[in-house]
C-alpha cells in the first residue's frame, strides 16, 4: 500500500497547486480588464497628439526644434527596456529581453554605442548576470503606470538629445494587441518622426502660433509616447500571466486525472489480492 499512500501524497500536492493557479488566472483576468482600460484610454490621446503634430509640421519649423533633429550619423543611443518585476508569466520577460538583445546587437553592427535603462527586476537582473552595464535600473514602476513615471523616465533622455549627446531613444515594450497577442516591439521615440497622415489635413486655427503650439506639444508628445509602452505592457503582462496560469490549471488537472486512475487501478490490486487471500487460506482449512 505504500504505492497508494504516495499517490495520494501527489494528488493532494497537485490539487493544492491547482488551487493557487486557477486563483492567480482570476486575479490576473481582474488585473488585465483594468490594465486593458488604460490601454484604450491612452491610444485616443496619442493619435490626437500625432496628428496635430503632423498637421503642423514643416521642413521649416523642423530646423528650429532639436527633437526633430535628424542627426546625419547615430553615433550613441538609448534603449529604455520595460520589463517586470514578477515572474510566472510564461516567455513574457524573456522575449522582451531578445527583442532589446537584438535591438543592440543591430545597433552595434552599424558602430553605435548603446545605453541601456531598464525598469523590471526580471531584465535587470538578467543583464547585471551577463555582465551588461546598466545606465538606469529601477524596480519603483508599478503595472499601475502614471503619466509621472514615464516623464521620469524620459525626461533626462530627452534633454541630452536636444544637448546632442544623444543621437537616438528607443523604447522596448510588449505590444498589446490582444490577451493572447503581445509582441515585444521597439520603436523609436527620440528624434520625433511625426506620423503619416490619411487623407486630407485639418484646417486649424492657430494660436497663438505653430511654433509655441509645437513647443509644448512635442516633449509632450514623447512622454506620452512612453506612457503608452508602460500600459501596454502592463496589460500585456496580465495577459501572458493569464494565460501561464490557465495552462499551468489545465496541466494540473490533467496530471489530476492520471494520478486518480493509478490510485484506483493501484487500490483495486490491493483489494483483488486480499481477496485472493482470504479465498486461499478458506480453501486451505476445508
Amino acid at each position: 500500500m505504500a504505492k497508494g499512500r504516495e499517490l495520494k501524497g501527489r494528488i493532494k500536492s497537485v490539487e493544492n497547486t491547482r488551487k493557487i493557479t486557477r486563483t492567480m488566472e482570476m486575479v490576473s483576468t481582474s488585473k488585465m480588464k483594468r490594465a486593458q482600460d488604460r490601454v484604450t484610454a491612452a491610444r485616443p490621446y496619442a493619435t490626437a497628439l500625432g496628428d496635430v503634430i503632423s498637421s503642423l509640421y514643416t521642413p521649416e519649423l523642423a530646423e528650429r526644434f532639436p527633437l526633430l533633429r535628424q542627426p546625419a550619423k547615430v553615433r550613441r543611443a538609448a534603449i529604455i527596456l520595460i520589463n517586470s518585476n514578477r515572474g510566472l508569466a510564461g516567455a513574457f520577460n524573456s522575449n522582451l529581453i531578445k527583442e532589446a538583445r537584438a535591438l543592440m546587437t543591430r545597433l552595434r553592427g552599424q558602430g553605435t554605442e548603446t545605453e541601456l535603462h531598464i525598469t523590471g527586476r526580471k531584465a535587470i537582473g538578467y543583464f547585471r548576470y551577463i555582465g551588461e552595464p546598466l545606465a538606469i535600473a529601477r524596480t519603483d514602476i508599478t503595472d499601475r503606470p502614471t503619466p509621472g513615471d514615464a516623464a521620469s523616465l524620459v525626461d533626462t533622455l530627452m534633454q541630452r538629445f536636444i544637448e546632442g549627446s544623444l543621437d537616438a531613444v528607443y523604447v522596448v515594450y510588449a505590444q498589446f494587441r490582444s490577451a493572447l497577442s503581445t509582441p515585444p516591439t521597439a520603436e523609436q521615440i527620440l528624434p520625433v518622426t511625426p506620423p503619416k497622415r490619411s487623407g486630407a489635413a485639418p484646417d486649424y486655427l492657430l494660436f497663438p502660433s505653430a511654433e509655441e503650439i509645437l513647443t509644448e506639444l512635442l516633449p509632450s508628445y514623447v512622454r506620452n509616447a512612453v506612457y503608452r509602452t508602460l500600459v501596454e505592457t502592463a496589460a500585456a503582462e496580465h495577459g501572458a500571466r493569464r494565460t501561464a496560469m490557465k495552462n499551468a490549471t489545465d496541466n494540473a488537472t490533467e496530471l489530476l486525472s492520471l494520478y486518480r486512475r493509478a490510485y484506483n487501478r493501484s487500490r483495486q490490486a490491493q483489494i483483488t489480492q486480499e481477496i485472493a487471500e482470504i479465498v486461499g487460506g478458506a480453501a486451505a482449512l476445508e
